[in-house]
């Protein structure tokens, strides 16, 4: 099990004051998260307008991982951030600073095509399911087993109804006899509760900008790495 920090996300820059975007910030604030607990790094790297975009990842992933050595580092692939087809695997497979693994979003279209791309250049995957139907889909793929980790992210405000979400998209892993590891996260109203699930099923959780900005006792976090820490010591009492 392990606490990944995801920094920033699609976070708009008024979103929390201490939301890093630049890769100097970024590298700065995984230096904090991983003193305060966390073991992996999940970023949205930024271009010179403080836009998303994956032709930033070289230039981000090799200052962050400078600051960083030895640490695992993640980025997205979602296909909101170049919104072209085309342009998202061109830039992908363009990357010569390679991140450590990527996010595939099953609910994209094209999500197998992305997939493909990652495994040729050498880029873990991290299989993300939102939806029982996004579960579906990626236990038909005939090599869904060649991914780095599950990554069940649940999206759905009420807890209840998000919780039973997840245990849909568990059901469907089960069923396809899915064992590589898996990392829970819920979004804004849903993010500590995923973490006490993730903990009590011995599970993989994130937590940072990018999923929200408040303890658990509904204060605003000072920054990323007072959310780390937070979780971090959930995970340390059991």
């Amino acid at each position: 099990m392990i606490v990944q920090a995801c920094l920033n996300g699609a976070r708009a820059p008024d979103f929390h004051p201490k939301l890093p975007l630049t890769p100097e910030a970024m590298a700065a604030d995984a230096v904090a998260c991983l003193m305060a607990g966390a073991a992996e790094l999940h970023i949205h790297p930024r271009d010179a307008d403080l836009a998303e975009s994956l032709g930033a990842v070289d230039s981000t992933i090799g200052v962050v991982r400078a600051a960083c050595p030895g640490t695992l580092i993640g980025v997205s692939t979602g296909a909101w951030i170049e919104n072209d087809v085309q342009r998202t695997r061109d830039c992908i497979s363009s990357w010569s600073v390679l991140p450590d693994y990527a996010s595939v979003n099953l609910s994209e279209d094209d999500a197998p095509e992305v997939m493909a791309i990652l495994r040729s250049i050498g880029v873990g995957i991290e299989a993300g399911l939102a939806t029982v139907a996004d579960a579906e889909r990626f236990v038909a793929l005939a090599d869904h087993d060649k991914v780095l980790r599950i990554l069940i992210e649940i999206e759905e405000q009420q807890p209840r109804a998000a919780i039973d979400i997840a245990e849909g998209i568990i059901a469907v892993l089960a069923r396809a006899g899915v064992t590589r590891s898996i990392l829970l996260h819920g979004f804004d109203a849903t993010v500590w509760d995923f973490v006490h699930l993730a903990r009590e099923r011995s599970w993989s959780t994130r937590i940072g900008l990018e999923d929200g900005r408040v303890m658990s006792d509904g204060s605003l976090a000072t920054g990323n790495a007072s959310l780390v820490a937070e979780a971090v010591a959930i995970y340390r009492r059991g």
